[in-house]
């Protein structure tokens, strides 16, 4: 996966993205590639060669499981849906994506001063 300036996106965090993409009902491979696009406003565009392994990932982690069927244009395709554990890991994944972000926006921001830790420094 890449956004508009080429550069790699991290794994973990597609497999979050397709786990928030599916939580919304089962999509093809390309239809979530699609609304990955879309959501993300044209910045995300997700290629076969990440797709499809992150959803073997995804799969293999109980998160997802799939079936054959007949799309729109009347061609079938392997449609991809979130498990009961998928939901679970939906809420998990993003609780944690969130506590990372939030660290990395704390070491970016230059007005965060250090707080000392209270117990550092008793005797």
């Amino acid at each position: 996966m890449t956004n508009s300036s080429g550069t790699d996106v991290l794994r973990g965090t597609l497999d979050l993205l397709v786990l928030t993409v599916l939580a919304a009902g089962p999509m093809h491979g390309w239809g979530i590639s699609q609304r990955l696009q879309q959501r993300s406003r044209g910045m995300l565009e997700v290629n076969q060669g990440s797709l499809y392994p992150a959803l073997q990932r995804l799969a293999q982690k109980g998160w997802i499981e799939s079936e054959w069927q007949v799309t729109e244009n009347n061609r079938r395709a392997k449609y991809y849906r979130l498990t009961r554990a998928g939901r679970r890991a939906v809420g998990v994944e993003t609780a944690q994506w969130r506590r990372y972000v939030g660290a990395v926006e704390l070491v970016l921001d230059p007005a965060v001063e250090l707080v000392p830790d209270p117990s550092e420094g008793r005797a």
